[in-house]
Formats: structure tokens, C-alpha cells, sequence
């Protein structure tokens, strides 16, 4: 489920850097969020 919400975010990311080219730093959080998703996703495993 986390790694689906962080390949949403980082696609959500990708979209409005290439396309909308929106400048601020909400773009960038909304990838941080997507790192930190992905990295939550493989430390606890597929067990939970």
C-alpha cells in the first residue's frame, strides 16, 4: 500500500515538474514524501 501512495506521489511529482513546471517547494515536499514512503516500505518488509 505505501509503495502504491509513493508511486502516485512520485508520478504526481513527475507531472508537475515536466508538464505544469509549478515553481515553489510544495513539489519538492510531495517527492520527499515519496522517498520516505519507499524507504518505509522496505524496512518493514512485506509482513505487515
Amino acid at each position: 500500500m505505501l509503495a502504491i501512495i509513493a508511486a502516485i506521489l512520485l508520478v504526481l511529482w513527475l507531472l508537475g515538474f515536466a508538464v505544469f513546471h509549478v515553481a515553489g517547494g510544495l513539489i519538492h515536499i510531495i517527492i520527499v514524501v515519496a522517498v520516505i514512503l519507499f524507504i518505509v516500505h522496505f524496512i518493514r518488509g512485506r509482513g505487515v
